[in-house]
């Protein structure tokens, strides 16, 4: 009885390592928030609604006059947005989402699956309304679009050292965009836009604006642009702030 006291303990202490290694491994685990949880390593070649939701989270990522395409297919372009999003971040850039590249993810990311420096309320009804209704599309198809709008402007504010972009006007209904004189193709109507002031020009942030998918962008020295700059995300580009160079 007494010989077997000492293998007990080594039992014991045995299971207290692997009880107190489980308990790191767990804790050092990535783990998704309450928005969405990938369940797989994403490559060029893989296609899916996660390959979509990646998508839209790197969005802002296209390269200089790009734009991704949400459509949940892995091909060339994302691929490309996938590295130069790792790279921003100082990940190993070789344009596979795993694990390290969903981690970073889901720190970016509130539960509602907008990034954490721009909320919805930010991008709502600009004329003291709130939701996202009222206007040609959905609200769930405009809240779609404003969400790809906030992850675009999120790559911005990260490419300009993390400081603030400051929304004056986001989505707009149909009445709110009459009433403040916009155009009746406004992107604003769609969810699509954002009009910015910041701690940066209007120029700097006109000009940073072409490197991360927006189409639209209008600025100091358009019409009506002398005290914001506007953001889109149209698929074409039309870029005029004359006051910058563009």
């Amino acid at each position: 009885m007494i010989r077997s006291i000492p293998r007990l303990l080594a039992v014991l202490l045995l299971f207290a390592a692997t009880l107190t290694t489980s308990q790191v491994l767990t804790a050092t685990e990535a783990h998704a928030d309450g928005c969405y949880t990938w369940g797989r390593t994403l490559s060029e070649g893989a296609s899916g609604e996660d390959v979509r939701q990646l998508q839209i989270r790197v969005a802002g990522y296209p390269g200089y006059g790009g734009h991704l395409a949400t459509d949940g297919a892995f091909g060339p372009a994302t691929k490309a947005a996938v590295q130069r999003f790792q790279s921003a971040y100082g990940l190993g850039s070789d344009g596979i989402a795993g694990p390290a590249t969903f981690s970073k993810i889901y720190a970016l990311q509130d539960d509602d699956c907008t990034p954490i420096h721009f909320t919805y309320s930010e991008l709502d009804d600009g004329c003291g309304g709130s939701g996202y209704d009222g206007g040609p599309l959905s609200e769930a198809a405009t809240k779609a679009n404003a969400l790809q709008t906030m992850w675009q402007l999120e790559a911005m504010r990260h490419a300009l050292g993390d400081q603030p972009l400051n929304i004056t006007s986001g989505f707009r209904s149909t009445a709110c965009n009459n009433s403040v004189g916009g155009a009746s193709n406004s992107q604003h109507l769609y969810g699509r836009a954002a009009d910015l002031v910041g701690v940066h020009s209007l120029c700097t942030l006109a000009k940073q604006a072409r490197n991360h998918g927006f189409g639209g962008i209008f600025g100091p020295g358009y019409p009506g642009h002398n005290d914001h700059t506007h953001v889109d995300i149209r698929s074409s580009n039309v870029w005029d702030a004359p006051n910058c160079g563009i």
